[in-house]
């Protein structure tokens, strides 16, 4: 067990892991806890070269796209309406 401080709030730390033979990591029980990570759930990895890696559970980004395009929508029934009501002025 990793005796590293845990930190509260919205930024943590979770622990330190180490990266096995064939690439494998173990998230730590309380990371899992904390964002609902289980079993069989599908997980998105990305990264940038100079701030790292980042973890993603595939139905969080899910809920992201759809949102995301659901504003796209809205926004574009808005700009029709705009029009629409520029042509009847």
């Amino acid at each position: 067990m990793s005796h590293h401080r845990r930190s509260k709030g919205k930024n943590q730390f979770f622990g330190s892991v180490k990266v096995g033979e064939r690439g494998q990591i173990v998230i730590p029980a309380r990371a899992r806890k904390v964002f609902n990570i289980n079993h069989g759930d599908q997980l998105l990895i990305f990264g940038d070269i100079d701030k790292g890696i980042g973890i993603i559970k595939a139905s969080e980004l899910n809920h992201f796209a759809s949102r995301f395009f659901t504003s796209f929508q809205t926004d574009k029934n808005h700009t029709d309406q705009e029009k629409e009501d520029e042509q009847n002025e």
